[in-house]
């Protein structure tokens, strides 16, 4: 059964190419009227920031694992790259961003195989830069969010289950949130949801879907060791610190002040992060470290990431050093429960996303960023914005995790999820790969 499961992904590929044949989206004359080449060369710059953060995601998770489990944990990130890749191509981009149906899903056909990218209209979000690079610059975000769930289950999941699995959330749970909260006739779009870059549609999502995980697949037979290679986290931290540059101010979509705003905002969020996580371990009486460290600027990044361009640098400090608190003491919980998430992934992206999300809501001002549709935020005194990101966050908290756990029951059903218990305690580097650091 196992051998006959693992011929059917290179038939999908196969499929695919012959599917390519027919379709193949040929472009009619190209518009270019309407584009500004400083803001071209800005977001296919922002688009290379973005996709350097998920081989520094694999630094920094495979750094934190067991030794005998960095080539599995790096590789899950990296083989994201290919995998959503493809998928964003033949129909998810048209998931994401087709013609809505209902406002939570897009229509598949519309932009099948990538068919009028090249010669569309540029998207209204974004109006001075090519459709295709829209696309291609959203891929990053999508290639990246499933890699984050992989620290939930580090060390004793299936390799081929788990692209099996990134392949389902991707359909199922990041399509749906992405068109609802950035597509103009997306739900929560029109509802008034402020997303800048991804706090909801990518780090809310990984971060429910990693709890799920974890509580899914249950403890590792060997839950505790010391991390494999610190200087591979300080080398994932500070990769995604860099790329987190386009991340945020590339959501800006033009090489102007917002951008430089959202910049200014990432950098003070994540600084002060950083400061706020090792300096309340010192409180707390621990030392000073660099895993702590790395973890608080992640998290600042994490925070900033809805609100980096609808809120002052200010109050950016205010949210790294919340989100870093909060998280750490999260954290602190989650070690004296029998929840085994590998590598704090709901405590550090979840939670994170979730302070950011609410934060918005309460520091977004219009004065920064006119787009805000739905008065400021609850330190200005207006509440209507506010009580919008807190129903938004339990209605996606709710659909992110209950919709992985189905989904995880799915894969499972198809392709067992957990390794042996033999395979685990020899490693999944050699055990899933047959290599070995």
């Amino acid at each position: 059964m196992a051998k006959k499961l693992s011929k059917i992904p290179f038939v999908f590929l196969a499929i695919i190419v012959i599917v390519g044949l027919f379709f193949p989206s040929v472009p009619a004359k190209v518009d270019t009227s309407a584009y500004n080449y400083s803001d071209i060369a800005w977001m296919l710059t922002a688009s290379a920031l973005v996709l350097i953060m998920t081989p520094g995601l694999a630094f920094f998770y495979g750094g934190m694992v067991n030794k005998k489990n960095v080539i599995s944990t790096m590789l899950q990130s990296f083989i994201c790259m290919a995998i959503i890749s493809v998928l964003w191509m033949v129909f998810g981009f048209s998931l994401a961003f087709g013609d809505t149906v209902g406002g939570i899903i897009g229509n598949p056909a519309t932009f099948f195989m990538m068919n009028h990218v090249i010669d569309g209209k540029p998207w209204p979000l974004a109006p001075t830069i090519p459709l295709v690079l829209f696309a291609l610059y959203q891929l990053k975000f999508a290639i990246i969010t499933p890699a984050l769930i992989t620290g939930a289950f580090a060390e004793r999941i299936r390799f081929i289950s788990y692209c099996l699995f990134i392949c389902l959330f991707f359909i199922f749970i990041y399509a749906p949130l992405a068109h609802s909260t950035w597509h103009p006739d997306g739900i929560l779009f029109k509802l008034g949801v402020l997303d800048f870059a991804g706090g909801t549609v990518v780090h809310m999502s990984a971060g429910w879907a990693a709890l799920a995980s974890a509580l899914y697949l249950k403890k590792r037979s060997e839950p505790n060791h010391q991390p494999a290679r610190v200087t591979y986290v300080l080398l994932g931290t500070g990769l995604l610190w860099f790329g987190w540059i386009g991340f945020n101010g590339g959501s800006a979509y033009a090489a102007g002040d917002l951008a430089s705003i959202a910049l200014a905002n990432t950098m003070a969020a994540s600084a002060a992060a950083a400061l706020a996580w090792i300096f309340f371990d010192s409180y707390k009486g621990r030392k000073p470290s660099a895993m702590g460290t790395c973890i608080g600027a992640v998290v600042g990044l994490v925070a900033i990431t809805p609100a980096a361009g609808f809120v002052t640098i200010p109050h950016s400090l205010i949210i790294g050093v919340t989100a870093a608190v909060v998280s750490n003491l999260i954290v602190e919980w989650r070690t004296r429960t029998s929840i085994d998430d590998t590598l704090d992934v709901f405590p550090c992206h979840g939670v994170g996303g979730m302070v950011g999300m609410l934060l918005t809501g309460v520091f977004a001002n219009q004065h920064i960023n006119p787009a805000i549709e739905n008065g400021n935020g609850l330190i200005f005194g207006e509440t209507h914005l506010f009580l919008v990101h807190l129903l938004a966050l339990v209605g996606v908290s709710v659909f992110a995790f209950g919709g992985s756990w189905l989904l995880l029951k799915l894969t499972d059903f198809i392709s067992p999820l957990r390794v042996s218990s033999e395979d685990e305690d020899l490693g999944l580097d050699i055990s899933q790969h047959g290599e070995k650091l």
